[in-house]
């Protein structure tokens, strides 16, 4: 069981994922500053110093013993903001990647295609002969 277990977490797809998931988080971390540090701040002024990250609905107040009990739907707007970006920069990505794998697909294509009309070329002169 031991032996299958170290040729799973050895084979190259789950390293890699692993890797994606560790630089996915610090990813998570610079798009949370981005939307919070830089985006949020500019967008509250230009709707009359809103701070999103502040709005709540007060559901129960808070008393001597208890703190308030609020839907922080300020703080969801936040989330949905960053995630509208991180699925952006995804979205850009993947379709650089594809992009790329599509002209490198067309250059082995083409590559292939001049082999074979040399090889043609060949064909015919030796039935000439």
């Amino acid at each position: 069981m031991f032996k299958e277990f170290k040729e799973f977490a050895l084979k190259g797809n789950v390293v890699d994922m692993a890797i994606g998931i560790i630089i996915g988080a610090a990813f998570g971390k610079i798009v949370a500053s981005l939307v919070n540090d830089i985006i949020m701040p500019p967008l509250g002024v230009l709707l009359s110093g809103i701070d999103f990250s502040k709005l709540a609905f007060t559901i129960k107040e808070a008393t001597e013993k208890n703190p308030a009990v609020t839907i922080n739907y300020g703080q969801f707007i936040n989330v949905i903001i960053n995630f509208i970006i991180i699925a952006f920069v995804i979205f850009i990505i993947v379709k650089q990647i594809n992009r790329f794998k599509k002209e490198e697909k067309e250059k082995g294509e083409k590559e292939v295609k001049k082999e074979e009309q040399l090889l043609e070329e060949i064909r015919d002169i030796l039935k000439n002969k």
